[in-house]
């Protein structure tokens, strides 16, 4: 008895199974749903004023098309300004890579040599022939001297009695005074060499050239790695101030990332724009999907099964589609798409990918996936 229990229950197992695959076997099974696209708020970095606005809503545009421009302001001194900081300091640190030219370094030599003869020169002493011009010098101006003294003389016994005017007398008293002190500057200057060169000024020639070859020694071993990685910092400081720059004058312009249609748009020249801020809203029409909901007893695919869509607008064609999604939690049904008696049963939101008609469909086109058989 209860092995005919047993057989009657599979048997009746097997013919409900039969009867639930042939009736979900039978005829073609769809999923309706919604074509969408990712939309794209666009906005720019630093804000402003609107200068230009090049699109309209609903307009096709292309990637990198300029939508909208803000004006620049003090942008372009700023860059102008860290563009000549930029040359000053890489010339400053081409310079102390290079190291000194051959003629500086030649010149640099030539002054130790100098210091290096004005530092003979006063521990010799003066020669004997330079004591002799001095002398005669010396002679030469006391000459002058007792000349011009005659010269006043005559000059002004004549203007006391009425034979030379006064402008002749002062020109003679000038030139007197002028006599006089080429007498003593010549004395002194005889003076000095007579008593030689005193111990501070062979100091003073010393220092000086020992500054000389110091300098000549650093020309000749060039500039050190703290002063060129120095300028190698200061050089990369300005360059990236520069890059910030640029990078803020591109951002005055709102370009379009992909092809798309403009969504949402309300923007004149002359409006004010936050930084950050989204001031366009762009559909992306190279990627359209269909979000629909499979219910359980018929979840029998799979990721990159090809399947075919179709859509009111157009019932005489079909398109391709690709699952790209499907998820692994149930859901309930939206109301928006099954019939209020089945909005009880769970169902797997899945996404169809569109693989052709991007040039026809929109979003927002009610569309019915093809489980199974064709349109």
């Amino acid at each position: 008895m209860i092995r005919r229990a047993i057989g009657f229950v599979l048997v009746a197992a097997v013919l409900i199974g039969s009867l639930l695959y042939s009736q979900r076997q039978s005829g073609p099974r769809t999923v309706s749903g919604f074509i969408e696209a990712d939309e794209i708020r666009l906005g720019s970095r630093v804000g402003g004023r609107v200068h230009l606005v090049s699109v309209e809503e609903g307009q096709q545009v292309q990637a990198g098309d300029v939508l909208v421009e803000l004006e620049p302001f003090d942008l372009l001194q700023r860059r102008a300004e860290a563009e000549a900081r930029w040359k000053q300091q890489t010339t400053a640190h081409q310079k102390l890579v290079s190291g000194f030219r051959d003629e500086e370094i030649a010149q640099a030599k030539a002054r130790v040599e100098q210091a290096q003869a004005n530092l003979l020169m006063l521990k010799n002493g003066p020669r004997e022939q330079e004591l002799e011009a001095a002398q005669a010098e010396l002679n030469l101006v006391v000459a002058e001297l007792d000349l011009a003294e005659e010269v006043y003389g005559r000059t002004s016994s004549l203007h006391k009695q009425g034979a030379a005017t006064q402008e002749a007398l002062d020109r003679a008293r000038k030139e007197r005074q002028a006599a006089t002190e080429r007498v003593t500057a010549r004395r002194e200057q005889l003076e000095l060499l007579e008593e030689g060169t005193r111990e501070e000024e062979i100091a003073i020639a010393e220092a000086r050239v020992r500054e000389a070859s110091e300098a000549w020694q650093l020309m000749q071993n060039g500039y050190r790695e703290e002063e060129i990685a120095e300028a190698q910092s200061a050089m990369e400081a300005v360059e990236s101030a520069l890059a910030a720059i640029d990078k803020q004058i591109e951002e005055l312009k709102v370009r379009s990332p992909t092809t798309g249609i403009v969504e949402a748009l309300e923007l004149q020249p002359g409006d004010l724009v936050a930084a950050n801020a989204p001031v366009i809203s762009l559909v992306d029409t190279k990627r359209l999907w269909v979000r629909a909901y499979v219910p359980e007893n018929e979840l029998d695919i799979s990721l990159g099964d090809k399947l075919k869509v179709t859509v009111d607008s157009y019932p005489s064609e079909s398109f391709e589609g690709e699952i790209t999604f499907v998820a692994r939690q149930a859901e309930f049904t939206p109301g928006n798409v099954q019939t209020p008696e089945e909005r009880s049963k769970q169902v797997f939101r899945i996404k169809v990918t569109l693989q052709d008609g991007h040039d026809r469909l929109r979003p927002g086109m009610a569309a019915d996936v093809w489980l199974e058989g064709t349109p």
